[in-house]
């Protein structure tokens, strides 16, 4: 009786156990993965929350910073949060210093654009990678080390945006390697294009910027819903034609339309 009493618990117990074990875990490939939850392109999340009037407005920047304190005093006017993701060129120049001071003291976003804005894949091939892991890994290290002298933690900052936009299946993984995520500008609008210059084939006018914008969001079903909208801090002194001096009334226009402004980390943390 005693024997058998004994085997009894012993099954009861290791069935809990099982059952235990089993209610405890995930399936694989599912722990901590945005893209069941979000928009991914390669393993970038682009768009965050599509059932809500939703968006993030982020700017990069590298070598120019012309627009800084315009966009800079519009996202204050009108009470709108911004995400700026810089690479260690901008952090490290002394004639920036001033302008990302204020940006962290109005509470914006700061990120990483890479250190040197290495270009990571062939124009062409896609595939094709530019650069060894280790050289991203270096070159990414170098990013968030001279952004920790403005106090910006890259646990506090661990949305990385790729220079130029441009990326891989590869790069995604060696990002999330080093306990980041890769993240990509929404695709629909011409807004990522405010960087071209009149001598480009490939130039766009703000007024045209402008209007896709606004075209995408009265033809798209789901509007901007999600939308992380990218363009740029400042662009090349070629390009008279800035896409910064319109973000006031762009704001105001999707502000009618019902739309919220979020940072990206508000966007996109579950």
């Amino acid at each position: 009786m005693l024997i058998r009493t004994f085997i009894f618990a012993s099954v009861i117990y290791c069935f809990c156990c099982l059952v235990g074990c089993k209610q405890g875990t995930e399936e694989p490939g599912t722990k901590n993965n945005p893209c069941l939850h979000f928009e991914c392109n390669s393993g970038a999340i682009v768009r965050g929350d599509t059932s809500v009037k939703k968006l993030a407005i982020v700017f990069t920047g590298d070598e120019f910073a012309d627009g800084g304190e315009h966009i800079l005093s519009v996202l204050k006017r009108q009470q709108v949060p911004g995400s700026f993701f810089l690479t260690g060129n901008f952090y490290r120049n002394p004639g920036f210093e001033l302008l990302i001071r204020s940006l962290i003291s109005e509470d914006h976003y700061l990120g990483a654009h890479s250190d040197r804005h290495l270009l990571y894949c062939d124009w062409e091939n896609r595939d094709s990678l530019l650069l060894t892991r280790e050289e991203f890994i270096h070159d990414l290290e170098n990013n968030y080390k001279v952004m920790k002298q403005f106090g910006i933690l890259k646990k506090k900052a661990h949305y990385f945006l790729p220079p130029y936009e441009w990326y891989n299946d590869t790069i995604s993984i060696w990002t999330k390697s080093l306990g980041l995520q890769l993240i990509n500008f929404t695709h629909g609008t011409l807004s990522h294009a405010d960087y071209t210059i009149p001598d480009m084939p490939n130039y766009i006018s703000s007024e045209r910027i402008y209007q896709s914008i606004i075209d995408f969001e009265i033809e798209s079903t789901i509007g901007l819903n999600g939308f992380i909208l990218l363009s740029h801090i400042g662009t090349a002194p070629e390009r008279n034609d800035k896409f910064y001096y319109h973000l006031e009334d762009l704001i105001k226009e999707l502000k009618i339309r019902g739309y919220q402004f979020k940072r990206i980390d508000e966007l996109l943390d579950r």
